[in-house]
């Protein structure tokens, strides 16, 4: 898994834009205007996924890769490092989890203009 793979993953799900907030380098995806997605341009190691408090923790203890978000709320956010001790398809999963989580607390004007 690469960069270019997580971004066309990310960009083919409805209503996703990107955006470079913070700086340059890192690329942020969101839906409905509110993050479900980050990483590094530069220096692709790992991607902030947004997850389920209690699934969370399962993931952390269950794959090395899986750690607390970096530079973000530990409870919400898992840093996911590909390539290590998972496979693309359970990364893109969790991916698709993070996006359902910020999309079904949208509202539902803005879920149904998105789709």
């Amino acid at each position: 898994m690469d960069l270019e793979f997580v971004r066309n993953y990310c960009m083919a799900k409805k209503g996703v834009t990107e955006h470079l907030p913070f700086d340059e380098s890192t690329l942020v995806f969101k839906v409905g205007g509110k993050m479900f997605a980050l990483t590094d341009l530069d220096n692709f190691q790992y991607i902030n996924l947004k997850c389920d408090p209690e699934k969370a923790m399962e993931l952390r203890e269950q794959y090395n890769s899986v750690t607390p978000g970096y530079h973000m709320n530990k409870k919400h956010w898992n840093s996911v490092y590909p390539n290590q001790d998972m496979n693309d398809k359970e990364v893109c999963e969790w991916i698709d989890h993070s996006y359902q989580l910020v999309y079904d607390k949208l509202p539902k004007k803005l879920r149904e203009e998105i789709g």
